[in-house]
């Protein structure tokens, strides 16, 4: 096991950027994932980690190793793919031990760490079928089963859960934390699901267009994010981004007035006139117990709403436990997402007063994506 540390890495093709300014150091035996819309790098960072890409500058260690110029098959790290490249012809034993056997290790050494990790994976009744005989989750299984078995220093794992249905990419993403929770293996894991992101982390480095965005553990990231896009990246259903004009001592959203309080005002007291990206996670909107009374008092008096916006229904999605309702600022094309107990059911067209807890606004600038506050 070893560290892992990234300092300056850019890759470039022809005149292409792909990643630069890449700098994080991975501490031994923590699961880092990688997180982004395609297209942002990930991929690129964990191939270039492995050698299968070459940094055009910068430098990359494992452990002390300084491993730029050292080809992928001497760096000691396993890599599992989302197609799983699993030989067809080879058993499932085969498959697991084949990194041991290029290796020249012992046929017994061999056989031993097959049938241990054939076990810790719940393989050990599928040892003599072929890859075309198995689930998607159990082929899944064996390439981790492969990887493990070399006992490497790293591993890097690139959208390993992509192809496999929701119930079982849920039930294999508690496998996986288990396992490292045992092995204790520095590991870096790319994925574009958010979800996959903040459950399995330790840290999340997110990334867009080839940059890194912010590094932190989930639960900071997911309440103090450094911009707009990890704000509406990481989050499901996403957070509400709502255009909004600073004046009269509030923020006006489509002609409604949201009063605000008396520390947001000391900061934007210089900068009345300026236009903001308000930012609001849905399960910080509350639906008003008395909407239409509360419309009332709303437009009877503007200047004394403390986080109101009347919105009327679009969509209703009942998901059991909970319900999605997205609704629309009248006159506006801003939507917004409001996440509510599974026995709310508006309908469309249904005029509604929301509550929006002033507390957890975030005030974006439009222009860089920068939070203010």
């Amino acid at each position: 096991m070893a560290n892992v540390r990234l300092e300056d890495i850019k890759r470039r093709f022809n005149n292409v950027t792909a990643i630069e300014d890449i700098t994080f150091e991975i501490p031994d035996g923590e699961f880092w994932v990688l997180v982004g819309p395609s297209g942002c790098g990930k991929s690129t960072i964990l191939r270039t980690i492995a050698g299968l890409e070459t940094a055009t500058s910068g430098k990359l260690f494992i452990g002390d190793r300084l491993v730029n110029n050292i080809p992928a098959r001497q760096r000691d790290v396993a890599m599992v793919f989302q197609n799983y490249a699993l030989y067809p012809h080879m058993s499932v034993a085969e498959n697991i031990g084949f990194g041991l056997q290029m290796r020249k290790v012992d046929r017994k050494i061999i056989q031993e760490r097959v049938m241990n990790v054939a076990r810790s994976l719940s393989l050990d009744h599928l040892l003599d079928r072929k890859p075309k005989q198995l689930s998607g989750g159990q082929q899944q299984r064996v390439a981790l089963g492969r990887a493990i078995a070399r006992e490497p220093q790293v591993f890097l794992l690139d959208e390993p859960l992509s192809n496999l249905d929701a119930q079982l990419r849920d039930d294999t993403r508690a496998e996986l934390k288990q396992l490292h929770q045992e092995l204790g293996i520095t590991t870096i894991y790319v994925t574009h699901d958010q979800v996959e992101a903040m459950t399995l982390a330790d840290k999340i480095v997110v990334l867009n267009r080839g940059r890194i965005q912010q590094i932190g553990d989930p639960q900071t990231i997911y309440a103090s994010p450094a911009n707009q896009m990890v704000a509406s990246f990481l989050g499901s259903p996403p957070m509400n981004i709502l255009p909004a004009i600073y004046e009269n001592n509030g923020f006006d959203v489509s002609g409604q007035l949201l009063a605000i309080p008396a520390v947001v005002k000391e900061k934007l007291q210089s900068r009345q006139g300026h236009s903001f990206d308000l930012g609001i996670r849905p399960e910080h909107i509350k639906i008003n117990p008395d909407s239409e009374r509360a419309e009332q008092q709303l437009s009877a008096n503007k200047t004394q709403n403390s986080g109101q916006l009347s919105v009327e229904v679009k969509v209703v999605e009942p998901l059991g436990r909970e319900t999605l309702i997205r609704a629309g600022l009248p006159g506006s094309a801003v939507v917004l997402n409001i996440q509510v107990g599974g026995d709310v059911r508006p309908r469309p067209g249904d005029r509604l007063s929301l509550q929006l807890d002033l507390n957890q606004l975030f005030v974006f600038d439009p222009k860089t994506g920068d939070r203010i506050l």
